[in-house]
């Protein structure tokens, strides 16, 4: 009878059963630690290029800080030269206000018409003269009445009054300024008249 050692090729397929098992497990863990290490190595890079974007975005910041605070600056050099235009404006008007007014006075005053008196205060304004008929202070009157400077023109005071030989007429007048808003007022209250 022939006898045959069936434990060499039993023991033989156990080895090699040990060794695929054992080649499949450090296959796994190495495609484990190649996988972990690929994906270390990329979350590190996304790491590095987020800092590097806030890096970028700080300095962005700091950039556009800087402008901020040069615009304020530039918005508060406008506010005073702003200011500082109005003031030269209003002394601008202010100067060619009385030369303005006293022209129109000038030429809404008819011949022989004399004023002696002319006053401001504020808006307010009084003047007194002469003239030798009553018909010239109401000419007087309706021309200061019909231009851009005066308005509610009023006789005060109208008498005989006797200078030299000559019987005149003493007159009182008083009227306000017409100021922008005034101006402004009068002319939509016309233009909606009309």
């Amino acid at each position: 009878m022939i006898k045959i050692n069936l434990l060499p090729v039993r023991a033989a397929k156990k080895k090699e059963t040990a060794v695929q098992q054992l080649t499949i497990f450090g296959l796994t863990v190495f495609i484990v630690l190649a996988v972990v290490l690929t994906m270390y190595i990329v979350k590190r890079a996304q790491i590095s290029a987020t800092k590097n974007d806030i890096a970028v975005a700080n300095s962005t910041i700091s950039e556009l800080k800087k402008k901020l605070g040069k615009l304020e600056e530039l918005k508060s050099l406008k506010e005073q030269v702003k200011k500082k235009l109005d003031v030269l404006t209003q002394l601008r008007k202010n100067k060619s206000g009385p030369a303005h007014r006293l022209a129109t006075l000038s030429e809404s005053t008819p011949d022989q018409l004399w004023l002696t008196a002319y006053a401001e205060n504020g808006s307010d304004i009084k003047m007194s003269g002469f003239a030798f008929t009553e018909d010239l202070i109401a000419a007087f009157m309706r021309s200061l009445e019909a231009s851009s400077d005066y308005m509610n023109v009023e006789l005060l005071v109208s008498e005989q009054s006797v200078l030299g030989d000559n019987k005149l007429k003493r007159f009182d007048i008083s009227c306000k300024l017409e100021t922008a808003a005034d101006a402004a007022t009068s002319g939509a209250t016309q233009a909606a008249v009309k």
